[in-house]
């Protein structure tokens, strides 16, 4: 399962679980009887009285406990909040010059430069490119190329492979350009055959 497909499903779990618990406190907060195992009894509760908080004083392990799970969520709902922030596409790209210096080039141009070439390609219908990586002299690429129904797929993807990327990475001066491929189908009506 892709990372955007698990942040969608948790946000939805997390959501699903807040709008219960508040939907439930407005209910019972208008009047409407809670059933004998809600932690609620009625509109003038609180959520933890006086000899609930102080019933596990004596155990010495009790709060150190709490306070553990209670730091080891927040450290959780920090890292997946850092997670979700980190850029994925790479902004620039080093190219040797040859003169032993480098030249940066913007990632987002030679993202529009490779899809114009593999949209060149027989029977590509639309093309879409993402540069990633974790350092500016090792990129990779991911391409969504989306084919005609005429076309095989094995041929298009030897034809990106030999022209388009070979070309970005000439281009750029890269040593090696990695690349994952996934190709779709242009959706068409049936013949008819008459």
């Amino acid at each position: 399962m892709r990372s955007g497909a698990v942040n969608r499903v948790l946000l939805a779990l997390v959501g699903l679980l807040l709008f219960a618990g508040g939907a439930s406190v407005l209910v019972v907060g208008l009047g409407v009887r809670p059933p004998h195992w809600w932690i609620h009894s009625g509109p003038h509760d609180v959520l933890l009285s006086h000899a609930e908080r102080t019933r596990r004083q004596a155990a010495g392990w009790w709060w150190p406990t709490v306070i553990a799970v209670l730091a080891v969520l927040v450290l959780l709902a920090l890292w997946w909040l850092t997670a979700v922030l980190r850029r994925r596409r790479l902004t620039e790209v080093l190219v040797d010059t040859g003169d032993g210096e480098g030249a940066l080039l913007r990632g987002r141009t030679l993202e529009s430069v490779l899809a114009a070439d593999a949209a060149l390609q027989d029977g590509v219908a639309r093309t879409e490119v993402l540069l990633t990586g974790r350092s500016r002299t090792k990129p990779e690429a991911r391409a969504w190329l989306q084919l005609e129904p005429h076309v095989a797929p094995g041929s298009s993807l030897s034809d990106f492979a030999a022209q388009a990327l070979r070309h970005a990475r000439e281009s750029a001066g890269l040593a090696s350009l990695p690349a994952e491929v996934r190709l779709r189908a242009v959706k068409h009506r049936a013949d008819r055959v008459t």
